[in-house]
């Protein structure tokens, strides 16, 4: 027997608000930097190995990503990267980190939707200040029956989760823009999943889809209303 949905759960970066792009933007700032060393395409590469490889070390987030960064400048000038360009990096990541956060369309109204007749999560991956501020300048925070910033997202993390709300996680659903992390393991564990797709993607969070009776996909977040009404 389907339970009733009890709990809904938002991802945060590219779902609720703007988060890759400035990435994408330093990322730019990066291979200026390096021109002269290796070209875009090598300096894209190296830098997502480099990420990859930290990612157990650093986690997620604006500090892994700048010690990555520094890292690869390290790597592909073997040793001879200027200090001045090193300066540059650290910068460019504190700005990254400065930067105001803007919500994404729809979010807003999304939340509110759902917040006054379920229980509702946001479940995000990052580093624990960085995230708490973002947060803290969205204006959502009251919205949220529960914040969970953790280290990863896999299954085990939403049986945790949903395993402590209401009706466990056959009457959870997820939602966000990864489908590697905001749409598989939360159905591994028998949640639903959401994914709700954006512009720009992160390399290491792609996956294909499934095909999964908990399953669904919307263009934006203006149709999440419709969505929860509908699996009731």
């Amino acid at each position: 027997m389907v339970k009733i949905l009890q709990t809904i759960a938002f991802d945060a970066d590219d779902t609720l608000w703007h988060n890759e792009r400035f990435f994408h933007l330093t990322q730019g700032r990066f291979a200026e930097l390096l021109a002269d060393y290796a070209d875009r395409d090598t300096l894209d590469s190296r830098l997502l190995e480099a990420e990859k490889r930290n990612i157990g070390h650093y986690g997620f987030g604006v500090k892994g990503f700048t010690l990555s960064m520094i890292e690869t400048a390290i790597e592909v000038t073997d040793g001879r990267v200027p200090a001045a360009v090193i300066a540059q990096l650290l910068e460019a990541g504190r700005e990254m980190l400065d930067h105001p956060m803007e919500l994404l369309p729809h979010a807003r109204k999304a939340v509110e939707a759902v917040a006054g007749t379920h229980h509702v999560l946001l479940i995000t991956k990052g580093d624990l200040l960085h995230q708490e501020r973002k947060l803290a300048q969205s204006g959502l925070g009251d919205l949220f029956d529960g914040v969970e910033i953790v280290s990863d997202k896999i299954p085990a993390t939403y049986a945790r989760i949903f395993g402590a709300c209401p009706g466990g996680p056959e009457a959870a659903m997820m939602v966000g823009n990864s489908m590697k992390s905001d749409v598989l393991p939360p159905i591994a564990v028998g949640a639903w999943g959401v994914h709700v797709p954006h512009d720009l993607a992160w390399g290491l969070e792609h996956a294909e889809a499934p095909e999964a009776e908990r399953f669904r996909e919307l263009p934006d977040l203006s149709g999440l209303a419709g969505l929860v009404a509908e699996l009731g």
